[in-house]
């Protein structure tokens, strides 16, 4: 007789209790408690972020251009031509014993890196609006972000500087080495101005449309067809409350050298930037709460 071999039988018991699930992680964002709370450590935080919203005001700017970069140099070249006409041939304005050419260029790169990033940043938050409304991140990197875009036109059009500093038999002296620090100063000015602009911009949407008239204003105010020199002593104190004097009159010591520099000019206009900076956090820390219901 054969006999049935018996296999263990095993039985499956079915798990129909819930998965336990991991609680996501929250993220509070409230108010901060004081007006000197100004978490500037945000900005390194969302770094890349900067570096996003920069390359693409770059790419936007340069894209379906038919000479490309070629404008960064066409707009300070021309410009001088016409300063060196006007205010060079037929006004005899001083030069400081310089070529009025090179004179009127060294100052055209910081005047043209100001006015494009504050003609930038002061739709920088309205041009955002819809990340504004629907994402969080430090606003203040977008007025930083507009301010660093024109320093692409900036680099190229030094090179047209460099070339003119040969032709004229111009070498620079030891303060080539202070002219990092003041780009810096003309950064950091260009930050302050729209950090004021794009916050009113977003409460007033005119703001805008008087962007031009102040530059235009504020080039007259500053020494681009002019020397520093020619203004009274006693008054050129209260002229260098003006902070792209100090940073025009460092362009033209640091690169030209000939030119006896005023350090008094210099240490007024830092101080006035340091102070206009620290008011422009202030002020935009203080908007940026009713942004994204203004907006």
């Amino acid at each position: 007789m054969q006999t049935k071999s018996t296999q263990p039988t095993v039985s499956v018991l079915e798990d129909t209790s819930e998965p336990q699930r991991a609680e996501a992680p929250c993220l509070v964002i409230g108010p901060r408690k004081s007006w000197l709370d100004l978490d500037l450590r945000s900005i390194y935080v969302y770094r890349e972020l900067l570096y996003f919203l920069v390359w693409r005001d770059v790419k936007v700017r340069y894209k379906q251009a038919s000479i490309g970069a070629t404008w960064a140099i066409l707009q300070p070249v021309l410009t001088m031509l016409v300063f060196t006409i006007i205010f060079g041939k037929f006004a005899k304005m001083p030069s400081d014993g310089l070529p009025y050419p090179i004179f009127a260029y060294t100052a055209l790169l910081p005047w043209n890196y100001f006015a494009q990033a504050i003609s930038q940043s002061g739709s920088s938050v309205v041009r955002n609006s819809n990340l504004i409304s629907k994402v969080y991140f430090p606003r203040l990197i977008m007025p930083i972000a507009s301010t660093l875009t024109p320093l692409v036109d900036f680099a190229i059009a030094f090179i047209i500087l460099v070339g003119m500093m040969v032709w004229y038999g111009i070498t620079p002296t030891w303060g080539v080495l202070a002219l990092p620090l003041f780009l810096l100063l003309a950064m950091l000015t260009a930050v302050a101005v729209c950090l004021f602009l794009s916050a009113l911009n977003v409460q007033y949407r005119d703001v805008e449309h008087a962007i031009p008239f102040l530059v235009q204003f504020w080039m007259y105010a500053s020494p681009v067809v002019y020397s520093v020199h020619i203004v009274p002593e006693k008054w050129r104190a209260l002229y260098s409350l003006n902070p792209m004097v100090g940073v025009m009159e460092g362009f033209r010591w640091a690169l030209l050298g000939r030119v006896h520099p005023d350090f008094v000019v210099m240490i007024v206009s830092a101080a006035a930037v340091v102070l206009l900076l620290f008011g422009g956090l202030i002020y935009f820390r203080r908007m940026e709460r009713t942004f994204a219901d203004v907006i």
